[in-house]
């Protein structure tokens, strides 16, 4: 190794170190972020406000995004990350079809039940951004499509499963079941009314014995998967 190979690679060591400290320290500042969007709304979220939080300078919170708007989306994007590794991956364990859909509903309601006690960033921020167009509600907007994209095709894959009628809308199921978690917030975090969770669950199981197959539908259903094998002429 020559001498003049050595400042440089140390250089780079320093700035790989740096990179990663810089890194860590923004994940910090986000997780902070979500914290405290989930108590008074993204609207809520400033580099002041954050620095205290976190005993940074506020250009130190600055630096690391430049303005308040691109904070609020990253808060958008952690919450969304974090969403998808509690309640859609693991559910992806779940065999496909009614048990997947089983999974991807229970996943989100444990979810939602912490949430009335902590507040749920998809709801509150349709409430501040639903007339406000603009990056925010873009980032916000994208990630409920993007969840409620996952949700229908498990509905499609449960039908196709011979779990559920195949005239079922898939939009309108997807529609009742979403109804159901923005009345469970209402109901228990606003209104504070007991049994909301249970009752959330029970119109679950209403909507699948409404929308559900006949008996025998599911070996239909196999039997139309299944290719014919050739015959001979």
């Amino acid at each position: 190794m020559s001498v003049t190979e050595l400042p440089l690679k140390s250089r780079l060591a320093r700035e790989g170190r740096a990179m990663q400290k810089g890194q860590q320290t923004k994940a910090a500042i986000i997780d902070a972020a979500l914290g405290l969007a989930t108590q008074i709304g993204l609207e809520g979220l400033s580099i002041g406000a954050l620095a205290e939080v976190t005993q940074m300078s506020k250009s130190g919170v600055f630096a690391h995004f430049g303005s308040r708007e691109e904070l609020q989306i990253s808060v958008v994007r952690e919450y969304h990350t974090r969403f998808e590794e509690e309640v859609f991956y693991p559910a992806l364990q779940a065999p496909r079809g009614l048990p997947r859909l089983r999974a991807m509903f229970a996943n989100w309601m444990k979810r939602t039940s912490v949430e009335i006690d902590s507040g749920c960033i998809y709801i509150s921020g349709a409430v501040e951004f639903d007339d406000r167009p603009g990056p925010v509600r873009d980032a916000l907007a994208s990630s409920v499509m993007a969840w409620h994209s996952a949700m229908k095709r498990a509905i499609t894959g449960a039908k196709e499963e011979g779990h559920l009628r195949a005239d079922v809308d898939e939009e309108q199921m997807l529609f009742e079941i979403h109804g159901l978690i923005l009345a469970l917030h209402y109901e228990a975090r606003f209104l504070k009314n007991p049994g909301s969770i249970a009752r959330a669950n029970a119109g679950f199981d209403n909507i699948l014995r409404r929308y559900g197959a006949e008996p025998g539908a599911k070996a239909a259903a196999r039997a139309q998967r299944t290719p014919k094998p050739a015959t001979k002429e």
